[in-house]
């Protein structure tokens, strides 16, 4: 492959422009999440294993770096990394913070970094609204779309996911809402009732009566191990946002048709269906991935409860992050941080 030898310009992208880019445009982030699926899915893009820093002084908190290199027409490599730090919550600061490097695809110099914990956000929120929909299709036209939500953990990443759903068309006849904190379970439920279209809010004491009256349950927790035990809770064959991904026990998992978005990331960290494997010694309780639903390959029956574990792949991040360049670029308002390369030549 031929290079020109010209070395692209370094640019610094603020949370204040991503926002601006991003802010109102649910549906648009959606397909370019649904389309990085989609090249993910025929090989387009290399996703090696997360890598995760951690503290023998802090265990709660980590960081982790996410590589990864995307093709199609989105042909850009890069790095996520993000913090959790959860003890930030009590002091008032939101638990994760990130940046995503964006390296040029031909000679693989860094173009910019981005403030990443809102286009973290962003995808996540944008891969579940997408699969919510999706899989709710793949039940068949006498299931239709769930009308009573359910949040289970009610910090940025529920917001966030909030917004996608009612920005993409979704409303509710009820919204429940349970958090360990009953401060910031009724200042969720004070968000909910600003932005409409959820129907009749409650605030459930536990999340057994949450998932009992909802047809849509979403998981957005901290939680390092599983704290829901019991098949029967799901007897009524809910869908299920399992975006933390450590809330649910091995027999739960094992009660329900489960659709990754990547089985490989998802069965490992103990997650909840990495702790289903070394139960059972085996992945046939995986029944198949986002891109088999996206692509007709995969149809869910109505009578099992429904379970979407989305790792959180790098490769989403990549593409929403440049479409955030891109988009700051055409408008002419690329911060570009002069002679960050400072010696490009081989020989001096």
């Amino acid at each position: 492959m031929s290079r020109t030898g010209t070395v692209p310009p370094f640019a610094v992208i603020s949370g204040a422009q991503v926002h601006r880019v991003l802010d109102g445009r649910q549906q648009e982030v959606v397909s370019i999440v649904e389309e990085a699926y989609r090249i993910h899915g025929v090989g387009g893009t290399v996703n090696p294993p997360s890598y995760f820093l951690r503290f023998p002084d802090r265990p709660s908190s980590r960081i982790i770096a996410l590589p990864a290199s995307i093709g199609g027409a989105v042909r850009v490599d890069g790095l996520k990394w993000i913090s959790s730090f959860p003890e930030n919550v009590p002091a008032g600061l939101p638990r994760a913070s990130a940046v995503l490097i964006l390296n040029d695809h031909e000679t693989g110099y860094p173009l910019a970094c981005l403030e990443s914990s809102i286009i973290s956000a962003a995808r996540t929120a944008a891969s579940a609204a997408l699969a919510a929909a999706r899989l709710s299709e793949a039940r068949g036209p006498g299931v239709g779309r769930p009308r009573r939500i359910g949040f289970v953990g009610v910090g940025l990443i529920a917001r966030y996911l909030h917004s996608y759903l009612a920005g993409t068309g979704w409303e509710f006849d009820s919204t429940g809402v349970h958090d360990l904190s009953a401060e910031h379970a009724a200042g969720f439920a004070g968000y909910l009732q600003q932005a409409g279209g959820t129907g009749e809010i409650t605030v459930h004491e536990s999340a057994e009566e949450l998932i009992r009256t909802s047809d849509l349950v979403v998981f957005a927790t901290v939680a390092g191990a599983p704290h829901v035990h019991d098949p029967e809770w799901f007897s009524h064959n809910p869908l299920v946002l399992h975006v933390s991904l450590r809330d649910l026990a091995p027999e739960v998992v094992l009660g329900a048709v489960n659709i990754v978005d990547d089985v490989e990331h998802c069965l490992k960290a103990d997650t909840s269906l990495h702790l289903a494997e070394q139960r059972t010694g085996n992945r046939d309780f995986v029944d198949g991935t986002l891109y088999d639903v996206l692509t007709g390959r995969l149809t869910l029956p109505a009578d099992r409860p429904v379970v979407f574990s989305p790792f959180g792949l790098g490769v989403l991040d990549l593409a929403v992050g440049k479409h955030v360049y891109d988009s700051v670029l055409a408008a002419g308002e690329l911060a570009v941080v002069e002679d960050f390369f400072h010696d490009l030549r081989r020989y001096g």
